[in-house]
């Protein structure tokens, strides 16, 4: 029996689990992480807090499961993508770290397209605020000391790993998404780099996800009741990791995360960039393959807006739109749910939502169930782009909160016309698929990477529902041209 530790870093906080053989859960454990938004549409973190949340995670689980945290062989992560943290030369972090979320490199995003006209054919995809390189041309015009006094750039995961082991490394899923990597290499690219004007020698090195990436300190090792030098997983990034964890490891597996934002990730076979269609293409976290990533920015963020308008809870508002009347599903208004703009298809990061169908008759309900449909019409469009550039989807996967709800998760089968399976343990994606990594990296074979979980229910397309989908859709469809043009 393997145990390992998977932990995950989100962009809200910290979790981490005990597994068993890669699916059994033993124990769990999770801390939050706080936000800074200095200004409106920036998004930072202390990235030492990174640290402090996964120290707290480690103490809970070595107070509430003792036993457990003795066997452990191996210790795997995942983290939130895209950030930059720069480093000084004694690792120091030299401001706050520039998460994925954060809107302020917009103009640089212009700018790297007319350096490299090609970047999305060579790299993860089409220039965005959220990714890393624009963050870098931003920093250089915006805060250049910090530029010449950095010596090291380190990802999320990266980071808390070094505080582990005291090694730099990376590995090419989670450095895909930094576009100073050449995605169907996996190596870093000095072109690249200098098109953002980054030292390649200010990168760490790659290995593969699975490796082993250095040996847990032997302090902390005493701290939590661990082996010292125990292997530190590479890791993954939080999509290919939470990928992972819900058994997708091959060619033709998809997973819909419905979480704050959606992904749609469909594993591949050959690296397909789609940068035309705003899709992300970066290397998953296993052997010989690619994952494809369509990105629905608003998903259960949308909900909860709508809930806090109406003056309920996202739950709640989730349960009244489930007892709407096929009339009522039928009447509701059409919404656009794009309150932080879109990114697939249309890569419209400054979009604002768009509803069109109100009367009278609306009520919170209606337009609960609105918030829910145009979220599965997102997804849907997501799957069509990655159709038209050669992903193959054979096999669909749900997780993320926003699976609790069956109409939800309904809509979303009926919107792309295939089943979807829901695991028994949707809400670890991200530390069960770094805890896999893990387990490789503690000696077990490969194919624990993809060994297929326990599902709990599998949700059909239903026709009754398509048929009031099918014109809705062409209403939708109308609102996103709408907002292509302003």
């Amino acid at each position: 029996m393997t145990r390992t530790i998977g932990i995950d870093l989100g962009t809200s906080g910290v979790k981490a689990v005990i597994l068993q053989d890669a699916e059994t859960v033993l124990a769990e454990a999770s801390h939050p992480i706080t936000i800074s938004i200095p200004h409106i549409g920036w998004s930072e973190q202390n990235a030492d807090d990174w640290v402090a949340a996964v120290w707290s995670c480690l103490d809970q689980l070595t107070a509430t499961a003792p036993q457990p945290m003795s066997a452990v062989a191996a210790i795997g992560l995942s983290g939130q993508m895209l950030c930059a943290l720069l480093l000084d030369p004694a690792h120091k972090p030299l401001r706050p770290a520039i998460l994925w979320n954060d809107q302020r490199s917009i103009a640089e995003c212009a700018d790297l397209l007319v350096r490299c006209p090609d970047i999305g054919q060579r790299t993860n995809g089409t220039p965005d605020p959220g990714i890393t390189a624009p963050k870098l041309l931003w920093l250089a015009r915006h805060e250049p000391q910090v530029m010449r006094d950095a010596r090291m750039l380190l990802l999320t995961k990266d980071y808390v790993r070094l505080a582990l082991t005291g090694d730099l490394a990376s590995e090419p899923s989670d450095a895909g998404g930094t576009q100073l990597m050449d995605c169907r290499t996996g190596l870093w690219d000095h072109q690249l780099c200098e098109i953002a004007g980054w030292n390649p020698d200010h990168l760490p090195p790659l290995t593969q996800p699975w490796l082993a990436a250095g040996g847990l300190r032997p302090a902390l090792a005493h701290r939590w009741g661990l082996k010292p030098g125990i292997p530190v997983a590479a890791g993954a990034g939080d999509n290919m990791a939470a990928t992972l964890g819900a058994g997708a490891a091959r060619p033709g597996d998809a997973v819909v995360t419905l979480g704050t934002s959606s992904v749609t990730c469909i594993v591949d076979a050959a690296f397909h960039p789609g940068p035309q269609h705003a899709l992300l293409t970066s290397a998953h976290a296993a052997p010989d393959t690619f994952l494809s990533m369509g990105v629905v920015m608003s998903a259960t963020a949308a909900l909860d807006w709508t809930a806090r308008l109406s003056g309920t809870t996202a739950a709640a508002l989730a349960t009244e739109a489930a007892a709407l009347t096929t009339p009522k599903q039928a009447a509701s208004p059409v919404f656009l749910p794009c309150l932080n703009g879109i990114r697939t298809p249309a890569n419209l990061p400054t979009a604002t939502a768009r509803i069109e169908g109100l009367h009278p008759g609306v009520d919170r309900a209606m337009l609960g169930y609105a918030t829910m449909e145009g979220v599965a019409f997102q997804i849907a469009d997501c799957i069509t782009a990655q159709h038209a550039v050669g992903a193959r989807p054979r096999r669909f996967i749900a997780v993320g909160g926003g699976t609790r709800s069956t109409l939800w998760t309904t809509l979303i089968a009926t919107a792309i016309g295939a089943p979807v399976a829901l695991p028994a343990r949707s809400d670890i994606g991200g530390p069960a698929g770094a805890a896999r990594l893990a387990a490789v990296a503690a000696g077990a074979p490969l194919d624990v990477l993809s060994a297929p979980l326990p599902i709990r229910a599998t949700i059909d397309p239903d026709p009754a529902l398509g048929d009031i989908l099918a014109p809705r859709k062409a209403r939708f469809d109308a609102l996103v041209q709408n907002a292509r043009h302003g």
